[in-house]
């Protein structure tokens, strides 16, 4: 199947500028996509744009990932319905560093066909206002400005307040895709459909300075079945950064993807081929219950960001989950495991030396000590994995890192007991 083909089944087309794009396609050609240095880490949101050009790399075209270094201190109006706030250099600098990173596990920055890195702010930094005026912002004109899609939404969103600052993000994207091409041979950019407005004011400034034909390809923005953004998880943005969102957190994400929205993300995110994805919506039809395809995309999306060893660490902290087992786990890591499930924080004197029953009954797992008692009892009741009788106490050496248990009522009621 060739490359557009591919990526139209898949989902990953929206808008093409050309349909001459498949042709010129036959030939390998050098393609870029921006990513915003507003956080030391991108998001799984940003994985849909990764997955695209790492296709590209994979079909023998040169890729090229610009990190935005002068734009990101001036910020892109498209799909936000205010200013945000500005950057300092040093900021962007450190994110840049962040953004390297999460990009150098995806893709390949070494190989025969290596992918490359570019910031804009090492073509702005020089760049006086009059010469940019003069030889660039003089090519675009503002009726056409004022009729971009993401323009006119911001203007919608903010009753008006777009500033200058903002509306003249897509003659610096723009430029972008002019300086790329001039340095790189860069044909093509693409980018999610919200980014359209300044792909193209990067395809048309191309064809007016140089006379000739770039390219632009958008894929759709990524929702899940109930219209929420991708890649938020409880409200919270989900960073390929593991300090910033543990592989856990990562990997029960995926594991948790409803059966309405998990074949889309495979399509989208997976290097499955698209029979083998079939393969699996079919288990998936027979077998919901097993959840067969969330768990071919948690592993492979947890081994793709954050390697073996991660999805071995993810797999581990499923298994302390529901297993119970917390050997070889720290209390912060058992926090972050348990962080969803009920807890209560009791005095050492409350835990130390009392029966394990009585001490669950104190934190409130049960409403008396007869109901935890009759639970230990029938053998219902497990102290961090291990079942305990009514006669079991609490050791001091129960407490993970002198400080945290885990408690269990049954197969699946966790409880995280913490000493203060």
């Amino acid at each position: 199947m060739k490359l557009l083909e591919e990526l139209k089944a898949r989902g990953l087309v929206e808008a093409l500028t050309d349909p001459e794009i498949e042709k010129a396609l036959e030939t390998p050609m050098t393609v870029y996509c921006g990513f915003d240095p507003s956080a030391r880490s991108l998001q799984a949101g940003n994985l849909v744009s990764i997955m695209v050009l790492k296709r590209f790399q994979q079909a023998g075209h040169k890729v090229i990932a610009l990190v935005g270094g002068a734009t990101g201190l001036i910020g892109d109006p498209s799909g936000k319905s205010a200013e945000r706030n500005m950057l300092t250099v040093e900021q962007v600098a450190e994110n840049k560093a962040g953004i390297r990173e999460n990009l150098a596990r995806i893709l390949d920055f070494d190989g025969p066909n290596p992918a490359i890195l570019v910031d804009n702010y090492d073509w702005y930094k020089s760049t006086s206002a009059i010469e940019f005026l003069r030889d660039i912002a003089i090519n675009f004109r503002v009726p056409q400005m004022l009729a971009k899609e993401s323009v006119k939404k911001r203007l919608e969103a903010s009753e008006g307040a777009l500033t200058f600052t903002e509306f003249s993000y897509q003659i610096l994207q723009g430029n972008d895709f002019l300086h790329l091409y001039d340095n790189y041979g860069c044909q093509m950019e693409v980018g999610g459909a919200d980014q359209w407005g300044n792909i193209t004011a990067g395809t048309d400034l191309v064809h007016r300075m140089r006379g000739k034909t770039a390219y632009g390809l958008t894929f759709p923005l990524l929702l899940d079945s109930t219209g929420r953004k991708f890649g938020k998880s409880e409200g919270n943005a989900l960073f390929l950064n593991g300090e910033m969102t543990s592989v856990y957190d990562w990997y029960q994400y995926f594991l948790r993807a409803a059966d309405a929205d998990v074949i889309r993300y495979l399509k989208v995110f997976s290097m499955r081929s698209l029979d083998e994805i079939a393969d699996l919506e079919a288990q998936m039809k027979a077998h919901p219950e097993a959840r067969i395809p969330q768990k071919a995309l948690a592993e492979e999306l947890t081994r793709l960001v954050h390697g073996e060893e991660g999805l071995k660490t993810a797999l581990g902290a499923t298994q302390t989950l529901f297993g119970g087992d917390v050997a070889g786990k720290s209390a912060a890591e058992l926090e972050d495991i348990f962080k969803d499930v009920k807890s209560a924080s009791l005095a050492k004197a409350e835990i130390v030396g009392k029966p394990v029953f009585i001490v669950a009954a104190a934190a409130g797992m049960f409403k008396s000590n007869g109901e935890a008692r009759r639970m230990a009892a029938q053998g219902g009741l497990a102290l961090n994995g291990a079942k305990v009788d009514d006669k079991r106490v609490f050791a001091e050496e129960d407490l993970v890192d002198g400080r945290i248990a885990v408690l269990r009522q049954g197969k699946k009621n966790n409880f995280l007991l913490k000493m203060v």
